[in-house]
């Protein structure tokens, strides 16, 4: 049997437990104790951490499969090119951007190391979503013109 097959068999069957416990917290009665609808909330946690889990191991073997039968130098490069973005992000990211005092007060342990790598990745959200917007206006464009 094909790898697709036995995915789509497994996806299926978590779907259906999935589904079972959703419709067990929908049916319960409000005059159920609390701990009852919380511990069917929880197996619908496991559940969702287990189709999390398959599909992590199921893009790992797909990117695995397409890496080695596709080409690997423009692969590469693109992953080269994301982690410039990110260094070059996490490089202009100062940390010491916000009075961090009322987070510190609270008892919240957010450093300027913290501050920094969370503007590092906003730093590189904002320039991957600049890049994807273009490459579709550049790509609609072309279109439009070469007709």
């Amino acid at each position: 049997m094909k790898l697709h097959k036995v995915l789509k068999i497994i996806a299926f069957a978590l779907a259906i437990i999935g589904a079972i416990f959703a419709l067990m917290i929908i049916a319960t009665d409000e005059k159920k104790e609390l701990e009852s609808v919380l511990s069917m909330s929880g197996n619908m946690l496991y559940i969702a951490y287990a189709v999390l889990g398959l599909i992590l191991v199921m893009v790992f073997i797909f990117v695995i499969k397409g890496l080695f039968a596709g080409n690997i130098k423009k692969t590469l490069m693109t992953v080269g090119a994301f982690l410039v973005i990110v260094f070059i992000s996490y490089s202009i990211s100062s940390g010491t951007d916000l009075d961090l005092t009322p987070f510190t007060d609270k008892g919240q342990d957010v450093t300027e190391a913290t501050s920094k790598k969370v503007g590092a990745g906003l730093y590189t959200f904002y320039v991957l979503a600049i890049l994807a917007v273009g490459a579709m206006v550049f790509s609609g464009a072309k279109k439009i013109f070469n007709k």
